[in-house]
């Protein structure tokens, strides 16, 4: 349980790393081919439309999550955190994330994302 808490909590710094740098390769390794993230805007987006909208130039700077938990069960993890960001202003805000991971062939992949900002 610890190697696999030592692994998904790089993953997550993966993630949100791969978010504040728009680095689709390496969310192509990390994506389940089912993904699904729900945008803070409500829409529900898919892995191909995530990978597009991660392309797109950021317009959000100092991209950091706090206050981590992973919770594991089995084959599945959950991880819930809450961000801290910059907007193109200056403002500092912050928001949440739940993401979902399964265990596949003892390789971990993102299977759903929840994202919310303030």
């Amino acid at each position: 349980m610890a190697d696999d808490l030592e692994v998904l909590e790089q993953l997550n710094r993966d993630y949100v790393a791969s978010v504040q740098h728009s680095d689709v390769e390496r969310f192509e390794q990390i994506l389940a081919a089912e993904f699904y993230c729900s945008n803070p805007d409500g829409s529900l987006v898919d892995r191909r439309e995530f990978l597009e909208q991660t392309a797109r130039p950021v317009t959000v700077s100092g991209l950091e999550a706090r206050d981590v938990k992973i919770r594991l069960f089995g084959n599945v993890a959950i991880i819930h955190a809450r961000t801290t960001y910059k907007t193109a202003d200056g403002a500092t805000k912050t928001g949440r994330y739940t993401d979902v991971w399964a265990r596949r062939d003892g390789t971990w992949l993102a299977v759903s994302a929840h994202v919310t900002r303030g």
